[in-house]
């Protein structure tokens, strides 16, 4: 093995050394746009013919390369220079690609220009409706995908932006999945253009018959959705060709989805179930595919404008209770952080947080990366060595991405924090305002070298635990009983390492104690959500009936005199 892996090394020096610093000139047709543009243009390269290279980029070892660089102001004609100087991954420049043939795509990630209320202007991309995928983002310019040879003193290759990717319509309602969209007035004057909230709600049941009964509200936080998934009216499609999840290591994956969302479907419809309504939130906005559900210098008073705009219109229009003894949060991952924040920070909005596998509440395990101790982001540091920190680790403890590596991918995607990614959304949620108007950095994407004054910011603002800790005196009476969190041990994203932390001092608290549960997976990854009987694969499409019975009981312990409890449970 170490023979092969010696060989192997020099095979891939041999190649580097007499790579060509290959350069790509990029236009676009005048017919695609009469005024100049404004974006991140995305030079993709790939070895696999499977899917145009646009499908085939992501932070897996499976990618294919991705150069990126901005543009402003470029105008229909005039060719862009896509060189060594471009910002690469997982090959971090051109120069270093080997010879080869390969297939090349472009893609135009387009730019619109926001005039903030805070003063600042600032070029981003707004989401048309996609959940801020650049691939697939209505109005994206990109080229047809075409052969091509690199070879050593390669002239530049010459790549047309010949396409606009289309429209994407809207979902429409059916018995069960309702949608609603309002404009914000709050998000509308911070952002300096009209802006928009969204959400899908599941109905229950006899909704349209019993008019008189109101409901309880169940928020299910998630990523971007343009419908209410995990829920299928039909059984599955006799004729679908099995999947294999690499996750899961099952085949057949998306047959068992399938069943178990029609499964769903089933209990939602029997004579006891509970009548509730579950909302998925669309919160897409021009840094991410979600907001984070907080007021936030960069992103906007999206916390607010959820809470005292987009509920209440809600709960107007399909009869919600609209108080907080019957209003409950659960998701995961960024759902997870989601609904113990909105807990925390709105704790008379809701009656009980169950947050799974949650982004980082503790920045003192921002993942694998202590912010308030640690000097540099990408590496552990020692006195004469320093190790590159893990970002992503497999089911057995493989590192399948660094920090630093996730980074760089990143960094191709869009500079000033605009690759609409993890890293950068979490910096445009937590941080202040830089002097340009675009997020202040954590930390240097280049070095790794944490900004300490920056991560003070984060701690006071943001930092679950540490307003737990520091307002507990007040917040405690508000939470009790309301607190519960849910993690594998091995989760794939290091969250665990931050629940222990925030199980250690919702231990200490007193007068009251926290009354709720911290719970481990044991060597389960992302996203364990707390179901000890079945694996992540399954648990994972059960959130909808997994904590009903709890939120129940809270109910029931909790309601005021007079509640309603009976005009919902037909």
């Amino acid at each position: 093995m170490i023979k092969q892996l010696v060989l192997g090394l020099g095979l891939f020096g041999v190649a580097t050394c007499i790579s060509s610093a290959q350069s790509f000139s990029v236009s676009y047709e005048k017919s695609l746009s009469a005024e100049p543009l404004d974006g991140r243009l995305l030079l993709l390269l790939s070895t696999d013919n499977s899917a145009e290279p646009r499908f085939q980029i992501d932070d897996t070892p499976r990618s294919q390369m991705l150069f990126g660089v901005t543009v402003d102001g470029w105008a229909a004609g005039h060719p862009t220079l896509v060189d060594a100087a471009a910002h690469g991954c997982p090959i971090r420049s051109l120069k270093d690609v080997p010879p080869g043939e390969y297939t090349v795509q472009a893609v135009l990630n387009k730019y619109e220009t926001f005039h903030r209320s805070d003063g600042k202007t600032v070029k981003l991309h707004p989401d048309k409706g996609e959940g801020q995928h650049w691939n697939i983002s209505p109005g994206n310019l990109y080229s047809k995908p075409k052969k091509i040879a690199i070879g050593p003193n390669a002239a530049p290759i010459s790549v047309e932006l010949t396409s606009v990717i289309p429209p994407i319509e809207p979902p429409k309602d059916t018995k069960y999945v309702r949608h609603i969209r309002i404009q914000s007035e709050v998000l509308t004057k911070f952002w300096g253009r009209p802006m928009y909230l969204g959400a899908a709600i599941l109905v229950p049941e006899g909704f349209d018959e019993h008019t008189s009964a109101h409901f309880p509200l169940i928020i299910f936080h998630d990523h971007f959705v343009d419908d209410f998934d995990g829920f299928r009216t039909t059984p599955p499609d006799a004729n679908l060709k099995p999947d294999y999840s690499e996750r899961f290591h099952l085949a057949g994956y998306n047959r068992i989805q399938q069943e178990e969302a029609y499964k769903f479907y089933q209990q939602w419809t029997s004579p006891d179930f509970p009548r509730v309504l579950i909302i998925k939130i669309q919160h897409a906005n021009p840094y991410y595919d979600d907001s984070y559900a907080v007021n936030s210098a960069n992103v906007g008073p999206y916390g607010d404008a959820i809470e005292n705009e987009l509920i209440p219109a809600i709960e107007k229009q399909f009869r919600g209770l609209g108080q907080g003894w019957a209003r409950f949060v659960y998701g995961g991952s960024t759902g997870g952080w989601e609904s113990l924040a909105v807990q925390v920070l709105y704790p008379d909005h809701y009656n009980g947080a169950f947050a799974a596998c949650p982004d980082p509440i503790d920045f003192h395990a921002f993942t694998d990366i202590n912010l308030y101790e640690d000097k540099n982001a990408f590496y552990l540091e020692g006195a004469h060595k320093r190790v590159a920190q893990p970002a992503m680790r497999d089911y057995l403890g493989h590192t399948l991405i660094t920090t630093k590596e996730i980074n760089e991918y990143e960094l191709a995607l869009g500079d000033h924090g605009r690759s609409g990614e993890q890293f950068d959304i979490w910096q445009a949620v937590y941080s202040p305002v830089g002097e340009d108007g675009y997020p202040k950095a954590i930390f240097d994407k280049d070095t790794g070298a944490i900004d300490h004054a920056v991560a003070e910011y984060w701690r006071q603002h943001y930092d679950l635990e540490a307003i737990l800790e520091r307002d507990w005196a007040t917040l405690g009476p508000k939470l009790e009983g309301k607190i519960h969190i849910y993690v594998g041990s091995d989760d794939t994203y290091f969250l665990n390492d931050a629940v222990y932390r925030m199980e250690d001092f919702l231990n200490t608290t007193k007068s009251p104690a926290y009354g709720g549960e911290v719970t481990y997976g044991p060597r389960a990854e992302h996203c364990w959500n707390g179901d000890p009987k079945l694996p992540n694969a399954y648990s994972r499409l059960h959130y909808n009936t997994q904590y009903l019975p709890k939120i129940l009981e809270q109910i029931k312990k909790t309601a005021p005199a007079g509640a309603d409890l009976t005009s919902w449970r037909y």
